[in-house]
Formats: C-alpha cells, sequence, structure tokens
C-alpha cells in the first residue's frame, strides 16, 4: 500500500473540499457551491499562492537560500507564507495595518515570523483597512526590503498569485462539479482568485458567466464612486481600479455587497450550513444568491470560502 505521509505541510495546500449550500438555496431557484478554503493548513486561500511564490522564486533563482521575504498582507497571505517560509528555511516578515483582525497578526506570529504592525490613518475605521491605509502598509514594506535585502514576494504584482489559483482552485472547481457549472463569483482582493479561475473555467467552458465582487460604496472596478473606503469587509475591496491580475480579463458583470449583507451571509453560513467562515466568505454566498434571485435563477453557482471565522472573533462579525 503506497504512503500516504506527506512530506511537509505544504504537501497538504489545495484539494479542498466543496459543498452544496441547499439550506441557504432552499427559498430561490439554483444552487450555490462552496469550495471550504480553510481546510488549507494556514485556513486560508492564500496557502496556495504563497507556496506558489515561495517555490516560483526559489526556482528561478530570484529567492536566495536563507534570504528574507517581506510582504504587506491583511493577514492571510502573511499566514501562508510563514508556514512556506518555515518549512523552505526563509526569516518572515509580515508587515499588517493595525486594522486587521488582532487574531490574524498573532497567527503569523506563533508561526515564527515577525509582525510588523503599521498605524492607520487618523480618519480611518479601527477593524477596517481602506486602500489609504494599505498605501502606509506598503511603504513600510518598501522599506524593510531595501533595509534588510530581502525578497518582496508582491501578491498584488507577482503572477505566481495567478498561476496558484490557474493551476489548482480552477481546476478542482472544474472536476469537483464535473464541469456542471454556469457562473463563478469572488470577491476582489489582489485579484488572483478571480483571475486564474475564470481562466481556466474560461477554457473548458466559455459560457461560464464570471463576476467580480466588491464592496458597496467601494466598486472601483466597476467603475462608480467610491463613497466607503472604510468598509468592513476585511481582506479585500481596496477601491483600486488598476489591480494587475485583472489587466484584460474579460468579466460578465460586477456585482456589490453591503457590509451588514456580508455578515448576515457569513452568520447565516455558520448557522445553517456549519460553515465558519470570514467576511470575504458572506460576501461571496450574498452575491450568488443575489445573481439567482435577478440575473441567473436556476444556475449553478461556485464560490470560495476564503477564509476561517477564527481570524474574526475579535471583530462586529460575531456578536459576543
Amino acid at each position: 500500500m503506497p504512503s500516504t505521509v506527506a512530506a511537509s505541510v505544504l504537501d497538504t495546500i489545495g484539494n479542498t473540499p466543496m459543498v452544496r449550500l441547499d439550506r441557504l438555496t432552499a427559498d430561490v431557484d439554483g444552487t450555490v457551491l462552496a469550495k471550504l478554503e480553510y481546510f488549507n493548513p494556514g485556513a486560508s486561500k492564500k496557502d496556495r499562492v504563497a507556496r506558489r511564490i515561495i517555490e516560483d522564486a526559489e526556482r528561478s533563482g530570484v529567492l536566495r537560500p536563507g534570504q528574507p521575504v517581506v510582504e504587506l498582507t491583511s493577514g492571510n497571505t502573511g499566514a501562508g507564507l510563514a508556514i512556506a517560509c518555515a518549512v523552505l528555511g526563509h526569516p518572515f516578515v509580515a508587515v499588517l495595518s493595525r486594522g486587521s483582525s488582532a487574531e490574524r497578526a498573532r497567527m503569523i506570529a506563533a508561526l515564527g515570523a515577525e509582525v510588523v504592525l503599521v498605524d492607520q490613518l487618523p480618519d480611518s475605521v479601527p477593524g477596517r483597512v481602506s486602500g489609504a491605509d494599505l498605501e502606509l502598509v506598503e511603504l513600510e514594506a518598501q522599506r524593510i526590503t531595501e533595509e534588510r535585502d530581502a525578497f518582496r514576494s508582491h501578491q498584488f504584482e507577482n503572477h505566481s498569485n495567478v498561476e496558484a489559483h490557474y493551476a489548482g482552485t480552477g481546476p478542482e472547481i472544474w472536476y469537483q462539479t464535473g464541469g456542471s457549472l454556469d457562473a463563478f463569483v469572488d470577491f476582489v482582493g489582489t485579484g488572483g482568485c478571480l483571475a486564474g479561475v475564470t481562466r481556466f473555467l474560461r477554457e473548458r467552458d466559455p459560457s461560464i458567466r464570471c463576476y467580480a465582487v466588491e464592496p458597496a460604496g467601494a466598486a472601483a472596478l466597476a467603475g462608480q464612486p467610491v463613497s466607503e473606503p472604510s468598509h468592513p469587509i476585511q481582506g479585500g475591496g481596496f477601491a483600486r481600479a488598476d489591480l494587475t491580475h485583472l489587466q484584460g480579463l474579460r468579466l460578465d458583470g460586477h456585482l456589490q455587497v453591503s457590509g451588514d449583507d456580508a455578515r448576515v451571509a457569513s452568520r447565516l453560513l455558520a448557522t445553517r450550513e456549519g460553515i465558519f467562515a470570514g467576511f470575504s466568505a458572506g460576501a461571496n454566498v450574498a452575491a450568488a444568491l443575489q445573481l439567482l434571485r435577478t440575473d441567473l435563477p436556476g444556475a449553478t453557482i461556485a464560490v470560495v470560502v476564503p477564509d476561517s471565522g477564527l481570524k474574526y472573533l475579535s471583530t462586529d462579525l460575531w456578536p459576543g
């Protein structure tokens, strides 16, 4: 009998389960299928990206043995990189805004990484990271990278981000659904997941419709005025219309979800489906239900559940 013991925890990344959300769709015509990315070792889809970025950089020689790695993160990529760097022998520095949930920073530190917290702007809302807050984090990440002669993983620009989802998440969704899929929706952070999955699915079936999900009031990709940059949906919705990974990507539409709708959907995922997930999972599910009630009645829609609700216990996502 062949061994099923993984060589390292990196070999357990991917092949996450997909489940039907039949209890949440009981009153609508259609099906929502959720891919549970919190089954990855760092409890998020970003483990895929982190492993691909580090391994690609090592293979190309851009990342030297033992060289430090630095990245701007809202938390999930930082946890994934902390895991990859621990296994592959690189010191890692995660640079976060103080607006990110405390659980994320503590998890990254527990994984052996150095965590640098950057103060938010004076008019920012605690617990909510705006695009302007992220710009401050970017400046600090640049400074540390130069100071320590580090490798910067650049998740917003590094094409390995997209390739991780093109080679992993997309094919898994296709084979798990048997290709019986009408649409895919995804809440946009870096855009890597949306771009990689969309590319793969469209190559298999060009009729599959793919949508970007953004926070209401911060839908820059949809060309709308940004009136609420400090929305509560952590991990994305940074009100950036110029995302590298989405350049040239054909989308079928842009969907907006309010913070309240994302909260409600996340809580319903927990209480009706037993799926304990974060803000962006709620945004994806709310967007999928929105489509079933409007443009795509009767459709089968795939969504990603990006991370675990354990990373948000200190936020207003979960009432005390």
